[in-house]
């Protein structure tokens, strides 16, 4: 009978002692038709293209109150008179209009059905102006749990955000609340009490002052942009800048944080260009040149909003002063500026259809921190930082989430990392891993994706079938673990804890010598001359390995 004499495992689950490897599924979820509503093309979706909008509102302050309205501009697609229309309570549409005239709606849930009179001719671009206002949802737990923070900084002036990824924009303004259509540009009029300044996507057209003691910032975004990444931002801000020389020439950087924290920010946000020379380098150039670069101080711990990054870390290293890692080089850069920038290439220039797919946002990332340390430290302190990440690795339930409903998977963000890590040793060619990179970004550059077109691009570009490697890793819980054993001078080694047909080459220490295995399911046979055999697995792949004795 056999039996198990070593377990040396390169999870940290293990390393650290705390759990064993989670090969638990979560209860199985229950969805509803308000779930549908949001996270599915809908046919009151599909038959109209996103060209334009214009969110024009007045965020009050003194009664926590967002009235305006915003102005979709839109291409048919498919001649339909029923358009649906995404606001969540208890937030109201008051009017829909279209050439002036008044609208009929019907509201399901969070949902708006609006009953089109003119004919919508193929090709015609038609516009639809939505009228709303009300107390938009309370955030509990910014940015995880959404909607706008009411707060107050330490002068007692208001300090006001918006956050919604996940639970969806159309929680403080009215949109087509679906990650598949992003619109091609956008105008932002914010009208805030005249001691304030909001700060919000794209760049500063102007600033205009009111009778009634409040003043408008219009802020226009040239590029598209995800429903989510639209933010406000509104404070007694103070500002400054510089221009960073990167790889398509000038980009403005511009810095907006509480006035008593300027001389930190100035020193600490040297960090900013840092982190674009690193991304510039592995992932090619800053997505959204036009519409400049925005560091911003919030007051909840920070967002990837386009063009407009939350920061709220505290002016310190680490996540909120700690090294996630536990490796030591996660303090020596501030997580924030690092990983929410990152986001720029991985969620708005690349941004998933489905939130079913928020791996392609989460896990590159999360990876991208690691790519950050390795510019700067070298290669071996990134992988002493990613590898370090796997002690936060639960296993409970599959990466991908369910399609269709607004679900997302789990593990998003530190075994993304270690698979990204993992597939980098299976390339084997640092430069071909960066270049892949860059393609990436270049191939989808502000597009939506799935999770099957980012599959079939790194194949394709690194040479290799990743199907099984991805179904592994993001369709399953368990971590591959390579079996082996010793004798007669045969070492014999296989996959298991596996999907079927996973066959990823591996790198190994034979008694000192490295050299790479191609393990299958079934048992494959290597010839050694060695009287006993010490076998070292590589960890830098996210596997375990397993020692077994007749």
């Amino acid at each position: 009978m056999k039996r198990y004499l070593s377990l040396v495992c390169f999870s940290l689950l293990l390393i650290n002692g705390v759990k064993a490897q989670g090969l638990l599924e979560k209860k199985e979820e229950t969805f509803t038709r308000q779930d549908t509503l949001r996270g599915s093309i809908t046919p009151e979706r599909a038959w109209w293209d996103l060209k334009y909008y214009h969110l024009d509102i007045k965020v009050n302050p003194a009664d926590s109150t967002i009235s305006g309205s915003n102005t979709i501009r839109y291409k048919v697609l498919k001649s339909s008179n029923r358009m649906q229309i995404d606001l969540q309570k208890p937030l109201e549409i008051y009017k829909v209009t279209q050439d002036g005239k008044e609208l009929k709606s019907q509201r399901n849930g969070n949902a708006f059905f609006v009953q089109l009179k003119k004919p919508q001719k193929i090709g015609a671009i038609k516009e639809v102006i939505v009228f709303y206002g009300g107390k938009p949802k309370i955030a509990v737990n910014p940015p995880w749990d959404g909607g706008i923070t009411w707060s107050k900084d330490k002068n007692g002036n208001p300090f006001i955000a918006s956050t919604c990824q996940g639970l969806g924009a159309s929680v403080w303004w009215p949109n087509k609340d679906h990650m598949y259509d992003e619109v091609d540009n956008m105008l932002i009029s914010v009208n805030v009490p005249q001691n304030l300044t909001d700060v919000s996507n794209g760049r500063l057209q102007g600033v205009t002052d009111l009778k009634d003691g409040t003043r408008t910032f219009t802020w226009y975004v040239s590029n598209p942009i995800n429903n989510y990444g639209v933010n406000i931002n509104i404070g007694d801000y103070v500002s400054f800048s510089e221009v960073y020389k990167g790889e398509k020439g000038d980009l403005d950087c511009n810095y907006y944080v509480l006035g008593d924290n300027l001389a930190r920010a100035k020193t600490h946000f040297k960090e900013v260009p840092q982190m674009l020379k690193a991304f510039e380098h592995w992932f090619g150039p800053y997505p959204f040149y036009k519409d400049s670069y925005k560091l911003v101080e919030a007051p909840y711990l920070g967002m990837e909003h386009q063009s407009s990054i939350t920061y709220g870390n505290g002016y310190q290293n680490g996540y909120l002063g700690r090294d996630r890692s536990e490796s030591g080089w996660g303090s020596k850069f501030d997580y924030i500026i690092v990983h929410e920038s990152g986001h720029e290439w991985f969620a708005n220039n690349i941004t998933y259809k489905d939130i079913a797919d928020m791996w392609i946002h989460e896990s590159f990332a999360c990876y991208s921190e690691n790519l950050f340390v390795e510019y700067y430290y070298g290669k071996k302190a990134g992988a002493e930082y990613v590898r370090g990440q796997r002690n936060e690795i639960q296993n409970k339930s599959q990466m991908i989430g369910k399609y269709n409903v607004n679900n997302e998977g789990a593990d998003l963000y530190n075994k993304g990392a270690n698979m990204l890590h993992t597939l980098r040793q299976i390339v084997n060619d640092d430069e071909k891993w960066r270049t892949t990179l860059r393609g990436l970004n270049s191939t989808f550059y502000h597009q939506t994706v799935t999770t099957k077109q980012i599959e079939d691009y790194l194949s394709q570009a690194v040479g290799l079938d990743l199907k099984p490697f991805f179904d592994q890793y993001l369709r399953d819980t368990r971590i591959p673990a390579l079996e082996y054993k010793f004798k007669d001078n045969n070492l014999s080694y296989r996959w298991t804890n596996c999907v079927p047909g996973f066959n990823m080459s591996l790198k190994v220490t034979l008694n000192g010598k490295e050299q790479w295995l191609k393990p299958q399911a079934e048992w494959t046979n290597l010839h050694q001359t060695a009287k006993d055999l010490k076998v070292e697995v590589d960890k830098d792949f996210y596997v375990d390995a397993l020692k077994l004795i007749n």
